[in-house]
């Protein structure tokens, strides 16, 4: 049976899974929303030179030493192939996904006549800069992450991607992206930003990653008003603030600040998974009017008070709570506590309650 996907050998069967930044998802958010599966068919390879599949892999590789040519491929897998350049794609005018993740790539280029692409992938290369992208202008999914890219440019007329991967580069200043006004998810974490900003123009984003940067404020969100996820996680912010146009979040990353009191969420009634740990937090309020939360994440805060965590029995439909590592967490009834504390739980510090 004759199929259109291009593959490496040594990736042919390879679990094919996004691995996102620790302190920008969730496991359930990696896995719902960030991952994706190879299937299980033939695939048109060429084996290493001289059958040494070992050798090879100790040298950086020309794409034609691993392609067969299909003209009809609309996806080619390449993948962990040491692959130092982009190049021979050029009888490929149908390909819609391109992986490349996991090479030696230093340059994007030679993708110009690839105008159906929907999907590119150059996830963990060594790539410095945005460039030649202008002709991609079908792309959908963007993932860039793991490079070394310092700033964000040549993505003018790609006025049709949705989803856009650019953490872990070395990325100082959200800018130029308000041409992609179709975008739905942005992920930006783990780069050198120290200012949310430049954003107005994305009103249909849905998700917006930004943890582990340098950022001291929440601000300049108000447009974002379909948001319903947004990380901040391993940030320099002391307070919760200028959220109150988000009324459509149902999920908050904001552990690993220095926040010190849980307020200003009068207008984020949607929310269902509160993210607070590894603050400076020593009491549980202003949370009671939160309906539909399901998830209050404050471990490792500085919560002593019992009474505080009583108020968390106003959240009905609460089930899951992390509190170990505060002072409260060394009481020796500690768990029996936070039961009878929140009777709606099912789930205590990732143990399920009996």
């Amino acid at each position: 049976m004759k199929t259109n996907r291009i593959s490496r050998q040594a990736a042919k069967s390879e679990s094919y899974r996004r691995k996102m930044s620790d302190t920008n998802l969730t496991d359930d958010a990696k896995a719902e929303n960030l991952s994706r599966d190879t299937t299980e068919e033939s695939s048109a390879v060429v084996p290493a030179q001289n059958g040494n599949t070992e050798e090879a892999n100790q040298v950086i590789v020309k794409m034609e030493d691993v392609l067969t040519i299909d003209p009809e491929a609309t996806e080619v897998d390449l993948n962990h192939g040491r692959i130092g350049k982009i190049e021979n794609l050029e009888p490929l005018v149908n390909l819609e996904r391109l992986y490349l993740r996991w090479n030696m790539i230093t340059k994007i280029e030679n993708l110009d006549h690839l105008t159906k692409l929907q999907e590119l992938e150059l996830y963990d290369n060594q790539i410095t800069e945005l460039e030649n992208l202008e002709n991609l202008r079908s792309l959908e999914w963007l993932d860039m992450s793991f490079n070394r890219i310092t700033q964000l440019k040549g993505l003018d007329t790609l006025t049709n991607l949705k989803k856009f991967f650019i953490c872990s580069n070395k990325i100082s200043q959200i800018e130029n992206l308000s041409s992609l006004t179709n975008l739905t998810l942005l992920e930006l974490g783990d780069n050198k930003l120290r200012e949310i900003k430049n954003l107005d123009a994305l009103t249909n984003l849905t998700q917006l990653y930004l943890g582990k940067n340098k950022i001291t404020k929440i601000q300049n969100l108000d447009k974002l008003v379909n948001l319903t996820c947004l990380s901040l996680q391993a940030n320099r912010i002391t307070k919760i603030e200028n959220l109150d146009k988000l009324v459509n979040l149902t999920e908050l990353y904001l552990s690993e600040n220095g926040i010190t009191v849980i307020e200003n969420l009068d207008n984020n009634k949607q929310l269902e998974i509160l993210d607070v740990a590894k603050n400076q937090i020593k009491t549980i309020e202003n949370v009671s009017h939160l309906e539909c939360l399901e998830d209050f994440w404050a471990n490792h805060n500085a919560i002593s008070d019992w009474d505080s965590v009583a108020v968390l029995s106003a959240n009905k439909k609460l089930a899951t709570v992390y509190l170990e590592h505060n002072p409260i967490y060394n009481d020796v009834q500690y768990r029996a506590k936070v039961k009878r504390a929140i009777p709606s739980l099912t789930k205590i510090d990732a143990t399920l309650c009996k």
